[in-house]
């Protein structure tokens, strides 16, 4: 049988960042990756780090099969945990996806914030401006 080696994740690091960032910027973006619940240890999330600091969340929709599902959830365990969802971004991660008009509709409908833009499927996405596909004026950006 395997060990679990039990890895140390020290937030500090991250909270002096925000801290520095924050002293030197009008506003601050926070990107996470991987999900609201998304494991950096055995026994810590991304959002353990994020609800201490109260920041407020947009949520980034990458639309496909079940993405309905996966979007209402995350916006309930963002209000469960304290925090505000301000805005949502559809991402169009797959050309083809069936139902994509009715897809948006529903997540306009069903989560309790603005829709801050579409990104359209795009191949080799990685390094490109998307800036033209985001509105935050809403936000007071």
């Amino acid at each position: 049988m395997q060990r679990r080696r039990k890895i140390k994740v020290d937030f500090d690091l991250l909270d002096k960042g925000l801290q520095i960032v924050r002293e030197k910027s009008e506003f601050t973006l926070v990107e996470g990756a991987g999900g609201w619940r998304v494991p950096v240890t055995m026994d810590l999330a991304l959002s353990d780090w994020v609800v201490p600091h109260k920041l407020p969340v947009i949520l980034v929709v990458g639309v496909k099969l079940g993405c309905l599902n996966h979007a209402l959830l995350t916006a309930e365990a963002i209000g469960n945990d304290g925090l505000k969802l301000v805005g949502w971004v559809a991402n169009r991660v797959n050309p083809g996806a069936d139902h994509y008009a009715e897809i948006i509709e529903t997540l306009e409908h069903k989560l309790d914030a603005p829709k801050l833009g579409e990104i359209p499927y795009m191949p080799g996405i990685k390094r490109r401006d998307l800036s033209s596909y985001i509105d935050l004026s809403c936000l007071g950006l």
